[in-house]
């Protein structure tokens, strides 16, 4: 019997698989054997699309996902109504890219929790850049630590335009009280990627920390996350 087009049929005959499958394979098993190092950024994503997006070859997506954002870093910080601008990326796709994010950034929460911060300074600097430092907007997060510099909790105290965040010392300050914070290291991200900080960031830092200084708490550092790495305040000793 032949089917519509001239195509003839057998008996229990199955639809071939499609091309992508044995790519996805392949993907998966030098994934598995050589662990992140072992592929591209886009291929990197292609993997996470693989469960969002199961029957079709998301390589193209990818490498467009890729193209438009910069990195699988900034594909994931991407706000999801930016995601939804790619055509292929549905509403639940973009809900799973968020979620990797969530995940990424609640990992790299675990190595500094109930570790004292001052110890751990790589982890925190790696939990400030997984937290902030491909998101599209300013933002301006407090760390609030307790007496042995242990993390009490973290906050995004404000969100802003591209290129700034209001911050109100008074209210940094008020709200360090409110945790019983006798410490507090002071974090925002730059959108453009240049993590070095302005006159206002170093003006915003000293006001804080004069407020902050008769009332017990001290403020141990001012961390700028970008793109292209991170600068520390104390580091460059303007505080």
């Amino acid at each position: 019997m032949k089917a519509p087009g001239g195509r003839k049929d057998s008996p229990g005959a199955t639809e071939p698989e499609p091309h992508h499958t044995g790519h996805r394979d392949r993907l998966r098993d030098r994934f598995l054997e050589g662990g992140d190092q072992a592929v591209s950024d886009y291929e990197l994503l292609e993997l996470v699309l693989f469960r969002s997006i199961p029957r079709r070859d998301v390589k193209p997506l990818a490498k467009t996902l890729i193209a438009k954002f910069g990195s699988f870093a900034e594909v994931l910080g991407a706000r999801p109504a930016r995601l939804l601008e790619v055509q292929g990326i549905g509403e639940a796709t973009a809900a799973d890219l968020k979620i990797v994010e969530a995940a990424g950034r609640r990992l790299a929460r675990g190595a500094i929790a109930k570790r004292p911060l001052l110890s751990s300074w790589k982890d925190v600097i790696e939990y400030c850049r997984a937290a902030m430092a491909f998101a599209d907007r300013e933002e301006f997060r407090i760390l609030f630590l307790d007496k042995r510099n242990c993390l009490i909790i973290d906050e995004v105290q404000g969100s802003g335009t591209v290129d700034h965040t209001p911050v109100y010392p008074r209210e940094v300050v008020r709200r360090a009280l409110e945790v019983g914070a006798t410490a507090l290291i002071l974090v925002h991200n730059h959108p453009s990627g240049d993590p070095s900080p302005s006159t206002a960031d170093v003006k915003m830092t000293l006001d804080i920390i004069d407020i902050a200084k008769p009332l017990g708490v001290a403020i141990h550092d001012h961390i700028i996350v970008g793109r292209q790495g991170h600068s520390s305040l104390r580091g460059l000793k303007l505080i």
